[in-house]
């Protein structure tokens, strides 16, 4: 093995960029070429390759996004375009890839590996769906994003006595939605996992009003089956004391400067990766188990959905008082 390639692909994580910094100056430390693949799978079709030295990756760090930029690509989904994608690799003397991403970038990374290319996938996904790992790249960041605009947004309601309901991100996974409740001590979550009927949400703000809160704050996933406008709306007509307003904090949640634990977690993952691809455990995933990082099989990680912990639904609830 001589030369690796890392690309991005899906939407983006902040962490992205330590990440793919670990991968080039892991791979550079140990004799190897590393080639940068901007815009994902569409760019890995029209070979937009360009080799990374270690000042190509300098003052990255604290960068959300990625400097690689992303794309989705429905031809590489088909037979044509990832013969095409192998050619361009195997043209560009790219012996084996690194791929950071959600479950579709790691579904594609599987369908390259089954057809002989060598690959590590990095689990890059705000919404923390991703099976066999304990915590992907970004997810710590944009909690953070998360928390820090409820406890802004828990001032202004206390100010004007109002139900706030904050939807976030997660159209299959409440992760996010569900911690945020629990650290901001948000009246109610919603999320995709389990059925909240509309009752309980309105027993929730009319109960935080009879008990004399300033406000109520109910948190939201994007993918819950009655999402934050249709409730704000029914809550609203019922006339509990509350006014009800809706935030919807969209993709300010995948942006920012990732935090000390994503830019961490990242260094680490590059680094593996690259010891994984040396070792010649490929077809594998970086996964943090516990405190240790290991190899996961990708025909495990796409084939298995990650369960979000009824534990946490719980605790929410239990705390939400």
């Amino acid at each position: 093995m001589h030369t690796i390639g890392v690309m991005t692909s899906g939407g983006d994580s902040p962490g992205m960029n330590p990440g793919i910094r670990a991968v080039v100056r892991a791979g550079l430390a140990n004799g190897l070429r590393v080639i940068g693949i901007e815009d994902g799978y569409e760019g890995l079709l029209n070979a937009r390759f360009k080799e990374l030295g270690a000042r190509d990756v300098g003052g990255i760090l604290q960068r959300g996004g990625t400097f690689l930029r992303t794309a989705r690509s429905m031809e590489f989904k088909t037979p044509e375009g990832q013969r095409k994608a192998i050619r361009n690799l195997n043209n560009a003397g790219i012996d084996a890839l690194v791929i950071l991403g959600g479950d579709g970038s790691l579904t594609g990374g599987m369908a390259l590996a089954a057809q002989g290319v060598p690959v590590v996938g990095i689990p890059a996904s705000i919404d923390n769906d991703i099976f066999g790992t304990d915590m992907c790249i970004g997810v710590d960041t944009a909690l953070n994003t998360i928390v820090d605009a409820i406890n802004k947004l828990r001032d202004t309601a206390s100010s004007h006595n109002r139900a706030f309901l904050v939807e976030t991100m997660g159209r299959h996974c409440g992760y996010l939605a569900v911690q945020a409740g629990i650290i901001t001590g948000a009246e109610m979550v919603v999320v995709p996992e389990f059925e909240t009927p509309f009752e309980e949400v309105a027993t929730a703000v009319d109960e935080a009003y009879k008990r004399g809160k300033l406000h109520c704050i109910i948190v939201v996933a994007e993918g819950a089956k009655l999402n934050a406008t249709e409730l704000a709306q029914k809550l609203e007509e019922m006339k509990l004391g509350f006014d009800t307003r809706v935030t919807v904090l969209g993709h300010v949640q995948r942006g920012g400067k990732p935090t000390a634990f994503d830019r961490f977690l990242a260094t680490r993952f590059g680094v593996k990766a690259v010891e994984f691809l040396l070792s010649g455990q490929t077809g594998v995933m970086t996964g943090l188990d516990g405190r240790e990082i290991v190899p996961v099989p990708l025909s495990q990680v796409v084939s298995r959905p990650r369960t979000l912990s009824e534990e946490y639904m719980k605790m929410a609830r239990m705390l939400a008082r």
